[in-house]
């Protein structure tokens, strides 16, 4: 009985990974415009593809969440840990992250409303075209302090989401109001961007032609808004 068990156990996982298989390319071609010209999409496919195998065989279904959901949170987890084990970006790409969400925050508190660019670079001492540079070098990091953050976001609503207690179930609504909260206190362009590559799932480069700019500018934008929301979330995901 057991070795039946565990040889439907074994073709349940084999039968999962070969449904979602599409789902390790699209994870990664997504992640892929965010990243240097050096990372290669196969490898990006050869790392989630063992996300996707940890996943089939750690899911439970009882727990609520769909299989899709809990395998995407660990293909893409996957992917980044690969891009972190290759290569470290300069202490400088991470201080200036940090320096761009204070000198954000300070704005905010003084003026009550989010920052603008040119305000951001005035308080940080540098010209508008070296603040779209650090946005630039910020984005395009192999060990990117949002991509932190944003893994951080869905492993906390992936755990909410597989939580039992009344508790928990509390908890994970407190985190899921706080986000969306962040998000619509976000400028409406910055907001939009977001809704574009994470609801609708579009690259960079299609983003960039509904609203009319460059794709660089889409990324810079991209980059503002997750430091933003970054440091008003920080407290859910340190």
């Amino acid at each position: 009985m057991v070795n039946k068990v565990q040889a439907y156990a074994r073709h349940n996982s084999q039968s999962l990974v070969e449904r979602h298989a599409g789902l390790v390319r699209r994870i990664a071609q997504h992640l892929l415009a965010r990243l240097p010209d050096s990372v290669l999409l196969d490898d990006l496919i050869q790392s989630g593809m063992v996300g996707l195998l940890e996943a089939s065989r750690n899911f439970d279904a009882s727990k609520g969440a769909s299989f899709e959901t809990f395998a995407g949170i660990r293909i893409r987890g996957a992917m980044l840990d690969e891009i972190r084990r290759g290569d470290w970006v300069p202490r400088s790409v991470h201080r200036n992250g940090r320096n761009i969400s204070d000198a954000m925050n300070i704005i905010q508190r003084r003026e009550g409303r989010p920052a603008q660019d040119r305000e951001i670079a005035a308080e940080l001492g540098v010209s508008l075209s070296e603040y779209h540079a650090m946005l630039a070098d910020v984005n395009h990091g192999k060990l990117l302090e949002m991509d932190e953050f944003e893994q951080g976001i869905e492993h906390q609503a992936d755990s909410y989401a597989h939580a039992g207690s009344p508790f928990e179930g509390m908890a994970r609504e407190r985190f899921q109001h706080a986000l969306a909260e962040g998000i619509r206190k976000l400028p409406e362009r910055e907001a939009l961007v977001l809704s574009l590559y994470y609801d609708e799932e579009l690259n960079l480069r299609e983003i960039g032609g509904i609203l009319e700019v460059s794709e660089s500018r889409v990324s810079q934008i991209h980059s503002q808004a997750m430091l933003r929301l970054k440091s008003r979330l920080k407290d859910w995901t340190a």
